[in-house]
């Protein structure tokens, strides 16, 4: 053990390298960064990745325009490639970009407050611009797909401008999304165009497409917040909390790779990861290709699970990869009873290094259950920390971690037991029933936030037991825990701004793979006072008949949430007594011909 816990210790430590260091360590052979990078990616894709990065930064100007920023650095590269001696070759790649957005005219016309991020240094001056960047804004009109033929003709004459199009349409509206990622839907979207352009009714074709086309936008929109929550945690809880996620999940993935191997591609991609969620496209996506080819040169040693992504053209390998199924677990391995629990020796393993110690245990304890989620084997691990900490403090340790099973048994129940009941109610119940469940619960934890928050949080939870509880059992807690992080730490990055309560503040302040038990946990908040009673906040109109199905539904859940805030220690007996009482005054009113008489009179 001790060779591994030495590999694993030089890896884990090396992650404290800055940015810079390893930037300059990769780039120590090549005098200029952006020759580099231009020989790297070839013309094309270096222009793609460059409209990209432009596009998020500057979300509001038009593709032409931005068209000209790449130009300049198209021809900067060229200049560097033909003499990286050459004034300004040296230069760190987001510099030269963000020098370039910092001479646009009338930056601040547009832009406002962004514009002062210019008098700023690096890495000050990425970290300023990065926080204007707007998720899904609302000043982007919606696409409007061309006629058919148009778009067929345009391909076969202008593919480059066409695809670039395409880059820029996409990145502008999602800032977040990982350049690779853009680059994979871009692929997609351009073998679409090939199959149709190709048949002699195109029309038809496209419009078939049009479905999978905006299945690729929606897919934009769901990897773009994943990404954005992974660089989150990296950014709000480091590296530490970071690499231990991805060596959870790739342990779980890959249970048959050497551990050794695992620890080093979970380095590399943090490292990459990091490049990404500083907007350093070109670099995200330059290393992101190495560290995909790395991958797959080792595919025997990796997964069997491979093979088919790594045949696939460069571009499209990400999309695969990640989604590709776990490997087999392999045949007959161990209890880790008798070498975690059972040893009487452990502590003398831990104490030299915990982190190597403990990344052995994540590994172990991860390819041994695929069916758990990454933030419960990160909380079983925590909680076999604490122990081992508390234990090898006292005279006899062995006795004292002697019921660790027990001890981590608590966390997996208390999941298991969470996921069973949710799941149960939202298919015996459905999902209308399922979202009023939980506005009720969660307007209770935190009746300070605003009717529409509330609403929005619910429908996110339930989408979430729509797309996991279908699922078979061994995959409901891993999707399930993911994506209810993500809600949650939706939640608590607008309790920074506007703080809620002390439950929300204790909660969203617990380790990232303690929040959701914390919010699971939340019971009423005591501490509340309801306001003042608005009749406002009641108001029965004859819209709540007139109304479609989905706004009088909406109406109704507002309804409910203000009737909680009013009443937050309400019993679920009170509730269905109101809630039958409405349904009936609905059921009289909006047969009557004066309904706003009946609903005022009811």
């Amino acid at each position: 053990m001790k060779w591994l816990t030495l590999i694993s210790l030089i890896f884990l430590l090396s992650s404290a390298r800055s940015r810079n260091l390893l930037r300059t360590a990769r780039d120590a052979d090549h005098k200029s960064p952006i020759a580099h990078r231009f020989n790297d990616l070839k013309e094309e894709t270096f222009k793609a990745v460059s409209m990209i990065t432009f596009a998020q930064y500057l979300q509001k100007c038009s593709y032409e325009g931005l068209s000209k920023l790449v130009k300049d650095v198209v021809d900067l590269a060229h200049k560097c490639v033909a003499n990286e001696d050459a004034p300004e070759c040296s230069k760190p790649l987001p510099s030269i970009f963000l020098d370039e957005i910092c001479q646009v005219e009338k930056l601040r016309d547009s832009y406002g407050a962004m514009a002062d991020c210019c008098a700023k240094a690096d890495p000050e001056r990425n970290e300023c611009f990065l926080s204007f960047k707007v998720h899904q804004p609302d000043f982007i009109p919606p696409y409007q797909r061309p006629a058919a033929d148009v778009i067929c003709n345009e391909y076969k004459a202008e593919r480059v401008q066409l695809l670039g199009n395409f880059v820029y349409t996409v990145a502008r509206r999602n800032p977040f999304l990982h350049a690779p990622a853009i680059l994979g839907l871009a692929a997609e979207y351009e073998n679409a165009l090939k199959t149709c352009c190709s048949e002699s009714d195109i029309g038809a074709c496209l419009d078939a497409k049009v479905q999978q086309i905006s299945v690729i936008k929606e897919r934009a929109k769901h990897i773009g917040v994943k990404q954005q929550h992974g660089c989150r945690v990296l950014d709000k809880y480091g590296e530490r909390t970071f690499q231990a996620s991805k060596l959870v999940r790739m342990s779980q993935k890959y249970p048959k790779a050497p551990f050794p191997e695992l620890v080093k591609m979970v380095h590399e991609v943090k490292d990459v990861y990091k490049e990404c969620c500083e907007g350093d496209m070109i670099e995200c996506v330059d290393d992101w290709s190495e560290l995909v080819t790395s991958l797959c040169s080792k595919q025997d040693v990796f997964s069997s699970k491979l093979k088919p992504c790594c045949e696939k053209p460069v571009v499209e390998r990400t999309k695969c990869i990640v989604e590709a199924e776990f490997d087999d677990k392999p045949d007959n391995l161990p209890s880790l009873v008798e070498r975690y629990i059972e040893d009487k020796e452990v502590c003398k393993s831990y104490e030299p290094n915990h982190d190597a110690f403990l990344s052995e245990f994540v590994y172990e304890y991860s390819r041994r259950h695929p069916e758990f989620s990454t933030q419960l084997i990160m909380r079983v691990t925590k909680g076999y920390e604490t122990l081992l900490d508390k234990c090898c403090k006292t005279d006899n340790p062995a006795d004292c971690y002697g019921n660790a099973v027990e001890e981590l048994n608590k966390h997996i129940k208390e999941s298991e037991d969470v996921v069973k009941t949710n799941c149960e109610l939202f298919n015996t119940h459905g999902e209308a029933d399922f979202l009023k469940g939980i506005l009720v619960r969660y307007t209770k934890k935190m009746p300070q936030v605003s009717t529409d928050t509330l609403l929005e949080i619910g429908k996110k939870m339930t989408a979430v037991g729509s797309k996991c509880c279908s699922l078979p059992e061994q995959k409901r807690m891993s999707c399930s825990e993911h994506y209810l992080s993500i809600v949650i730490e939706d939640m608590c990055k607008r309790q920074e701004s506007t703080p809620v309560n002390d439950q929300v503040s204790q909660c969203c302040n617990e380790l990232y793979s303690y929040r959701r038990p914390c919010f699971t946990a939340m019971g009423v908040d005591t501490k509340y006072v309801p306001p003042p009673f608005d009749p406002m906040m009641f108001n029965f109109d004859e819209k709540m008949c007139s109304a479609p199905p989905a706004e009088r539904e909406e109406g109704q859940l507002k309804l409910l949430i203000n009737l909680i805030k009013r009443k937050p220690q309400m019993t679920e007996e009170q509730l269905k007594t109101i809630a039958g009482g409405f349904t009936a005054m609905m059921d009289k009113c909006c047969k009557q011909s004066d309904i706003d008489a009946c609903l005022g009179e009811e």
